[in-house]
C-alpha cells in the first residue's frame, strides 16, 4: 500500500512505496532532506512524526527509545505503516555538494601506537569551503569508500585526518606499508552534516571517543581562530593513557585559553592513572547535573553515541541540540574489498 507523506514544514507532499524507506521517497520526489551515512548510525536524518506511525527491518543505532518514545525517527530506515505528517529539516541554501578529487600523500606519520596523521594535498580542492566537523571518503580501487573527518579548518590545499589502524583492516593495515609520500588516492569530499551551530549562545560540551577527536578538533580550532571563543568542555575517551595520541596539544590549549576545559577520560587505566575513570559520557554525568546551558557535540562509535544521547536529556540537554556523529569499522574487516 502506498502512503502519503506530508513535510510540516513546506507543505510538501511525497508518496512511499511500500518497505520504502522516507529518505529514499523523498529523494525521489525532489526533496533534500538531512542526511548522512543512510545506515541508521549517525542520526543525522532524524525526524519529527506529527501524526502517523513507522517501523524499521532492525532498531538503528543512531535513535534510542527515549527519542522514539518522543515521536522521532530517521528517515534513512523509517518504513511509514500510516500516512504521515513529518517535521524534517532540508538542505540549506548553498549546500556545497560533495565532488571527486585527486589528492597526493603529503606525509604519514604515527600519533600514537595505532593513529596515523595523514595529510593529503589536494590542490583542486584548495577552494572548498567545508565546514570543521565534515569528513571525506577515500576511494579504493573497486570503487569502495573509507570515510575519515578532516581533523583541522580549511586552510589552502591540505586535509589533515587521523587514521586509526584497525586490526585485520584492509585499508589501515596497509597505509603504512603499501602507500607512500607523493602516491595518489580518489578522493570524495566534502561530505557529512556534523558541524558548528554559529547561531546558538550556548556553551558547548564535546565529547569524543578515539579518534571522533578529529571533527571535535576541527570546530575547536575553527572557533579559536575567530574569537570570542564560546566556554568549551572537551571530554575525551580512550582506554589507556596511551591512546591520548594529542594529550599534550589539548593541555596545552587548556593553560592558554580561559575558556576551554579538557578532561581526558580512561575506561581502562592503571594504577599510575590519577585521572578521570570510566566511560566517557560516565564522566559527563559525574560532573555535571545539569547540563542545559549547554549544546552537545558528540563523535566516536555507535554505543558510546547512543549512551550519551540517553544520559545528556536527564542533565537537561534539548534532544534537538545534540549533535553526533557515529562511526564504526564494519567495513575494514571486509577482506575481500581491494
Amino acid at each position: 500500500m502506498t502512503y502519503s507523506i506530508t513535510l510540516s514544514e513546506t507543505s510538501d507532499t511525497f508518496d512511499v512505496q511500500p518497505n520504502e524507506p522516507i529518505l529514499i521517497a523523498a529523494e525521489r520526489a525532489g526533496l533534500q532532506l538531512m542526511h548522512d551515512c543512510r545506515f541508521g548510525g549517525c542520526g543525522a536524518c532524524r525526524i519529527k512524526l506529527l501524526s502517523g506511525q513507522v517501523s524499521y527491518e532492525e532498531p538503528p543505532f543512531g535513535l534510542t527509545e527515549e527519542e522514539r518514545g518522543q515521536g522521532y525517527a530517521l528517515a534513512c530506515q523509517a518504513m511509514p505503516q500510516s500516512d504521515l505528517t513529518i517535521s524534517a529539516q532540508l538542505r540549506p541554501e548553498g549546500f556545497i555538494p560533495a565532488d571527486y578529487h585527486v589528492a597526493t600523500i603529503a606525509q604519514i606519520e604515527k600519533l600514537s601506537h595505532d593513529v596515523i596523521h595523514l595529510i593529503l594535498r589536494i590542490p583542486t580542492a584548495a577552494e572548498v569551503s567545508f565546514h570543521p566537523g565534515q569528513y571525506l571518503n577515500i576511494m579504493l580501487d573497486d570503487g569502495s569508500p573509507r570515510s575519515f573527518s578532516m581533523a583541522s579548518p580549511p586552510k589552502g590545499d591540505l586535509f589533515n585526518l587521523h587514521i586509526r589502524r584497525v586490526p585485520g583492516g584492509f585499508f589501515t593495515s596497509r597505509l603504512e606499508s603499501h602507500y607512500h609520500i607523493g602516491d595518489t588516492l580518489d578522493v570524495e569530499l566534502p561530505l557529512g552534516n556534523f558541524r558548528y551551530d554559529a547561531q546558538s549562545s550556548r556553551d558547548l560540551l564535546m565529547i569524543a571517543g578515539g579518534t571522533g577527536l578529529a571533527p571535535i578538533k576541527s570546530i575547536i580550532e575553527s572557533l579559536r581562530s575567530t574569537p570570542p571563543t564560546p566556554r568549551i568542555m572537551l571530554y575525551w575517551g580512550v582506554r589507556r593513557a596511551e591512546d591520548l595520541y594529542l594529550d599534550e596539544l589539548l593541555c596545552q590549549w587548556a593553560r592558554e585559553l580561559t575558556n576551554f576545559h579538557y578532561i581526558p577520560v580512561l575506561s581502562e587505566a592503571d594504577g599510575q592513572w590519577q585521572g578521570a575513570r570510566g566511560f566517557v559520557h560516565e564522566a559527563v554525568c559525574r560532573n555535571h547535573d545539569d547540563l542545559s546551558q549547554f549544546d552537545a557535540y558528540l563523535c566516536g562509535p555507535p554505543p558510546m553515541i547512543a549512551a550519551a544521547k540517553r544520559e545528556l536529556p536527564l542533565r537537561g540537554i534539548n534532544v534537538e541540540r545534540i549533535f553526533a556523529d557515529s562511526f564504526n569499522f564494519t567495513h575494514e574487516l571486509d577482506g575481500s574489498v581491494a
